[in-house]
């Protein structure tokens, strides 16, 4: 099969990280190779969707390649998960709608970085509480450096250093059943993976 360019849209830098470790994972585990390219955000839910239109016009004129596969990845920000992606799709249109898959962390990415508990710990050295989902804006940005520095550990980049690790480690069926947004994701990119011709 033909390498894959694939254009990876995030929010920010913990979206990057996490996001490029698991496409490259799933990408192995699908026997695919894929080239990425990364198109960032910077400034927070309203500059990334403003960001993505000024993607998707460039595509449009032909100024930036259209890629194989697209994956746009912003936050929920505490809004229905079905809402946040409905809302993304809207800015989805022209020769990028066939092609995207959404990764849309409910309520933010640092909650994908908890979501198997297990490998956290064996990663890092402490055992996340992840329990009932909370909602707020920096809940588990501020969980994820706690419970780094329960552990023992320096997070100098705010947690979003351990991604590869954590990725590589996670056992991604037990990750999916502790959040739903993941589950979403790692579904529509296996799909969008072996479809891709």
């Amino acid at each position: 099969m033909p390498e894959l360019m694939l254009d990876l849209f995030a929010e920010d830098r913990a979206h990057e990280e996490f996001l490029r470790a698991l496409i490259d994972r799933l990408a192995r585990e699908e026997t695919r190779q894929v080239r990425l390219r990364l198109r960032a955000a910077r400034g927070g839910h309203g500059r990334a969707l403003d960001e993505l239109d000024s993607y998707r016009r460039l595509v449009e004129k032909g100024a930036v390649s259209t890629p194989d596969l697209c994956v746009v990845a912003i936050d929920a920000n505490c809004s229905r998960l079905s809402d946040a992606r409905k809302e993304i799709e809207k800015h989805l249109t022209g020769p990028l709608e066939q092609q995207s898959v959404i990764a849309c962390p409910d309520p933010h990415i640092e909650r994908w970085f908890l979501a198997d508990p297990v490998s956290f710990h064996e990663v890092v050295g402490s055992q996340p509480p992840l329990g009932r989902q909370k909602c707020g804006r920096d809940v588990y940005k501020s969980l994820l450096v706690k419970v780094i520095r329960d552990a023992g550990q320096i997070p100098t980049l705010g947690g979003i250093e351990f991604a590869q690790e954590l990725v590589a480690a996670m056992d991604l069926y037990r990750a999916a059943k502790n959040d739903r947004s993941l589950a979403l994701f790692v579904e529509d990119m296996r799909a969008a993976l072996r479809r891709s011709p």
